[in-house]
């Protein structure tokens, strides 16, 4: 295919794009189908109940990417008429691509077009809930600090800190800190937590700030008063995640946070060298 044609195709598919009012984006199904080679609204009509069947095989809940909606165009003598049309997401468009009629070029330059495109919005999705991830364990790791100084300040020692937090442990996840450790195969000399998914630290830290505001609310001032509320407060915790279907000790482990920082820092770098690189090309 031409490096022309490529150009002019891409430039067509991303001109006709839309987004919503909350910036979803969204192409319709009567452009698409132009965009395609298909003179004929009922034969494209064929092709998206396949990609519809494709999307449900997959898992995928089909009115989240296929939303039917009355699209107006113009008639003779300044005439209107509502005629049906079809919101696509890009994924929605990928899978008609990849249903359509292959031997159309519009077909071929698309099925690879929506599948890069598709591919990298799924690696910005993760880079996404990576960096959430590494904010939730930071996050947690302040939350911890504090309790450590509550418990420094309402009882004059924090010695036993490690100890109240492994009884956190066990309310949550039903088995002590060096039990879940054991479980996931986290190295000895590592943080729990360092290896736990984004839903998980989120949960050990929202009980560690109840802890902290009751401590001070309540005014507990020893150290078995502030462990039994931290007991009570990561029970609660587990029984609301429970409810939803989320068993704690169940879910596998993540990896490693300390090679996630490393990560996300190295491509921040790389970044940053391109942009340089760029501002110095102009």
């Amino acid at each position: 295919m031409e490096k022309q044609i490529i150009k002019s195709l891409t430039e067509n598919f991303e001109s006709y794009a839309n987004k919503t009012e909350n910036g979803i984006e969204f192409w319709f199904a009567r452009d698409l189908q132009n965009l395609l080679g298909y003179a004929k609204w009922d034969n494209f009509l064929n092709v998206i109940s396949k990609a519809k069947t494709a999307c449900n095989v997959s898992g995928g809940e089909i009115s989240d990417h296929f939303a039917d909606v009355g699209k107006t165009i113009k008639m003779p003598k300044t005439a209107e008429k509502i005629v049906p049309d079809i919101m696509l997401t890009r994924y929605a468009c990928y899978l008609i691509a990849q249903n359509g009629d292959s031997s159309k070029e519009e077909i071929a330059f698309a099925q690879t077009y929506f599948a890069v495109q598709t591919r990298n919005y799924e690696i910005i999705e993760k880079k996404l809930q990576e960096f959430e991830r590494l904010q939730a364990r930071q996050k947690l790791t302040e939350t911890e600090k504090e309790l450590s100084s509550v418990i420094f300040q309402k009882t004059g020692s924090d010695k036993n800190f490690g100890l109240i937090r492994s009884k956190g442990d066990k309310a949550l996840f039903g088995y002590t800190t060096r039990e879940m450790k054991n479980r996931l195969a986290v190295p000895g000399k590592r943080a729990l937590a360092d290896f736990q998914p984004t839903i998980i630290l989120k949960a050990k830290d929202f009980a560690t700030e109840i802890t902290i505001f009751n401590s001070k609310e309540k005014a507990l001032n020893t150290e078995r008063e502030i462990s039994e509320e931290h007991i009570t407060n990561n029970r609660s915790v587990r029984k609301t995640l429970i409810s939803r279907g989320i068993y704690p000790e169940k879910l596998p482990a993540a990896e490693d946070i300390k090679k996630v920082e490393r990560k996300l820092k190295s491509e921040k770098k790389k970044s940053l060298k391109n942009i340089d690189k760029d501002k110095l090309g102009k």
